[in-house]
C-alpha cells in the first residue's frame, strides 16, 4: 500500500500541471490578442496619416498651379456699381501735422 499513495499524489500533480499549461496557454493567447489589436490600431493610424499627408500635399500642389486672379479683375467682382461702370476705390490721405478736431 506505500506504492499506492505515490500514484495517487502524481496524478494530482499531474492534473496540477495540466491546468496550470491551459492557464498559461490562455493568458498566451489574450496577450497575442492584445499585441495583434494594437498593431492593427497603429497600422490604421499610419495608412489613415499617409493619405491625410498625400491629399494635403495634392490640394497644395493644385493651389500653387492654378492661376492667381488679378487686382482688376477682382475689383469688379468685389464692387459691382448699379450704373455698371467699374471705379476704381478712392484714398484719402491725411497728413500728420494737421489733425481733425472732434465732434
Amino acid at each position: 500500500m506505500t506504492t499506492a499513495t505515490p500514484l495517487i499524489n502524481n496524478t494530482q500533480n499531474s492534473v496540477n500541471v495540466t491546468t496550470k499549461s491551459q492557464e498559461q496557454s490562455l493568458y498566451q493567447s489574450s496577450g497575442a490578442i492584445v499585441a495583434a489589436i494594437v498593431v492593427g490600431v497603429i497600422v490604421i493610424f499610419t495608412v489613415v496619416l499617409l493619405i491625410l499627408k498625400t491629399y494635403n500635399r495634392h490640394m497644395r500642389v493644385k493651389r500653387e498651379l492654378e492661376p492667381k486672379p488679378s487686382k482688376a479683375a477682382m475689383a469688379p467682382a468685389l464692387g459691382q456699381s448699379s450704373h455698371g461702370l467699374c471705379q476704381p476705390p478712392t484714398v484719402t490721405v491725411i497728413p500728420v501735422d494737421i489733425h481733425m478736431h472732434s465732434r
